[in-house]
């Protein structure tokens, strides 16, 4: 808890200019995230892997996983890369996605030649999450060229990215779903429609 005087506000801005984030300014009740300095260092240690291993650590045994940050977002942004792209598919390399298919499968589901009304089925409208990503900071840098700049918490752009992650799976299994649904349903009505056809034969 803080006294909500003048001085600490200018205090939290001036931080804040320094890279610290505070969260609360206004309030009675700060949450300052600044760099935590990590007790890492452990006896007797023994690898598992790369980045995995078994030691002691203030008397205890310990199991630690230790990884390079840059090198996990990395990995992260590029499975929701991945992930966004199986789902909605790639203008860059030509794939419809699960979205596609499903637009594809409904047209022909109401394809009169394969038995449908004519009466197209709706789809919901694409959501790529990643669209909505950055907005750039235009300016000078100091050689005086025109840059723009992004920037945001290391720990918020990580919790952003397995945000996008969990609701790309999530979309994934509903689309993965509502494939297969529409592709038996085609299926049967193509079945019933050569039945028809070999009737009247």
């Amino acid at each position: 808890l803080v006294s909500a005087n003048f001085d600490y506000y200018w205090l939290c801005f001036f931080l804040e200019n320094c890279g610290v984030k505070i969260e609360g300014i206004g309030t009675t009740t700060l949450v300052v995230n600044g760099v935590e300095k990590i007790d890492a260092d452990m006896q007797k240690s023994e690898n598992l892997t790369a980045e995995q291993r078994i030691g002691v650590k203030d008397g205890n045994l310990m199991y630690q996983q230790k990884v390079n940050m840059a090198e996990e977002l990395r990995r992260l942004q590029i499975d929701v890369y991945s992930l966004e792209d199986r789902v909605y598919g790639s203008r860059k390399f030509g794939s419809q996605g699960l979205y596609g298919t499903l637009r594809t499968c409904r047209k022909d589901l109401v394809d009169p030649k394969n038995g449908g009304g004519g009466k197209l089925k709706w789809t919901e409208p694409m959501d790529r999450v990643t669209d909505k990503e950055e907005e750039f900071k235009i300016g000078l840098d100091d050689k005086d060229k025109i840059i723009g700049v992004s920037e945001e918490f290391l720990k918020d752009r990580i919790e952003r990215f397995k945000e996008y992650k969990r609701t790309l799976q999530k979309r994934e299994d509903e689309y993965q779903e509502k494939v297969e649904i529409c592709e038996a349903e085609l299926n049967a009505q193509k079945h019933e429609m050569q039945k028809k056809q070999a009737a009247t034969e």
